[in-house]
């Protein structure tokens, strides 16, 4: 007779369909004979020198086959396994798409390299084949044989260049307060003497798994006040200038912190894009507006002439002290008309790539805490705009830099002040 183990280490016993289902026809026929099931299935167990327990499961699973018992069938037991297996695949499948979306996100098939890479990063947990299989009902099809046949050859000019010049970019788009999309990294880029083409940013990005931040939408903050007496709109929509100091604009934002509210001042140079002036504080009041000013007078200049300062129609903006502080320096001061964003649009957009790129942008580690966690990182941030971001209007230059090239044409020794 057959043992369930053999001498040493013990050995699990399989057994084949036959011999279980003879068993359990011995174990009814002894049942029949005597009338009762005590010790049946015992005494079965050993005149077979099968193990008891085993022989008992089996006769328990027929009576529950073949309707002599409640429970779950032998055939409810497999479809269960089936379903649970499928399920387990279903999730792996779905798991796999999910990481491959953002590195496949542009539409056309990847080379072969980045395909292998996106492999070589996921098999330990995937597996290859499970992963070439979910990627060819996606429309990525790549054959077992060309991922080991690329494994095994060795790395292509291009993907030396990719593995030096992928870390790189990384580095370039973490200074640059992880904002820059495709196009201005791929200026970054070339600026600091690296001879990349914007296609192959935009790949390098892609298996880097980086992007550009974008821009959410606008809250308003000014209040107007329609009762009190406005100047009038000398700009029309026309935020263009020939040289500095010629049209500032200026807005409010907002950023909410644990502590309250932080309110965000910026003076703007239309010419340049330069930020003259800002300010941050815990109010809105009409003296946080005369702070930003007085660091743009600081910055530009104590006496203007000619200079025409834009902003909406909220108050601080309509109060006396604002158009006082205005004559002081020999500027004018020009409204936009009420509720009308496009009247204001260029310190709108200044508002909203602030709050893309530093607020709500990828380079923030966690909510905003206070008033000065804002006031600081919008100091580091304001430097950055002036003496390091690209601004497209500008001929993707900083605006620093864009002013220092029209005094260098104008012949001026205007001196320039960084605004910190």
């Amino acid at each position: 007779m057959p043992k369930e183990q053999s001498a040493g280490k013990p050995t699990a016993r399989r057994y084949s369909p036959e011999e279980k289902a003879a068993a359990v026809r011995m174990v009814r026929a002894l049942r029949a004979e005597l009338g009762t099931d005590q010790g049946t299935v015992s005494r079965v167990a050993r005149q077979l020198g099968y193990g008891v327990e085993s022989v008992r499961s089996w006769v328990r699973q027929a009576d529950i086959d073949d309707g002599y018992a409640p429970g779950v069938s032998t055939a409810e037991s497999a479809r269960i396994k089936e379903l649970e297996q499928e399920n387990r695949e279903l999730k792996r499948a779905n798991e796999i798409l999910k990481r491959a979306a953002s590195f496949f996100s542009g539409g056309a098939r990847p080379p072969t390299q980045e395909i292998v890479d996106f492999i070589d990063d996921n098999r330990e947990e995937f597996g290859v084949e499970p992963i070439i299989t979910v990627l060819r009902s996606a429309g990525v099809v790549m054959a077992p044989s060309t991922y080991y046949d690329t494994k095994s050859r060795a790395p292509s000019a291009r993907a030396q260049r990719d593995a030096e010049l992928g870390p790189v970019l990384v580095a370039l788009w973490e200074d640059n307060y992880r904002v820059y999309g495709a196009r201005k990294l791929w200026k970054a880029a070339r600026r600091d003497g690296h001879d990349v083409g914007r296609d192959q940013v935009a790949r390098l990005m892609r298996a880097a798994g980086i992007c550009g931040a974008r821009r959410g939408k606008r809250v308003k903050t000014t209040k107007p006040d329609a009762a009190a007496a406005r100047h009038p709109d000398l700009v029309k929509r026309k935020f263009t200038a020939t040289a500095p100091n010629q049209l500032w604009v200026t807005d409010l934002t907002f950023v909410p912190t644990w502590a309250g509210v932080a309110y965000v001042c910026f003076l703007i140079d239309a010419f340049s894009r330069m930020i003259v002036g800002w300010r941050v504080a815990s109010h809105m009041r009409t003296t946080m507006v005369l702070d930003a000013l007085e660091m743009a007078r600081w910055s530009r200049g104590k006496l203007l002439a000619g200079l025409t300062c834009h902003s909406d129609a909220g108050s601080q903006f309509t109060s006396i002290r604002y158009g006082e502080r205005l004559a002081e320096i020999g500027a004018v001061p020009s409204i936009g008309s009420i509720g009308d964003s496009f009247d204001n649009a260029l310190a709108e957009t200044v508002n909203g790539y602030y709050k893309a790129e530093l607020i709500y942008g990828p380079a923030r580690s966690g909510p905003w805490k206070t008033v000065e966690d804002v006031e600081l990182a919008t100091l580091g941030w304001v430097y950055w705009h002036n003496t390091h971001r690209l601004h497209g209007y500008l001929n993707d230059l900083p605006p620093a830099e864009y002013e220092a090239a029209f005094y260098d044409a104008q012949g001026s020794d205007q001196p320039l002040v960084e605004i910190q």
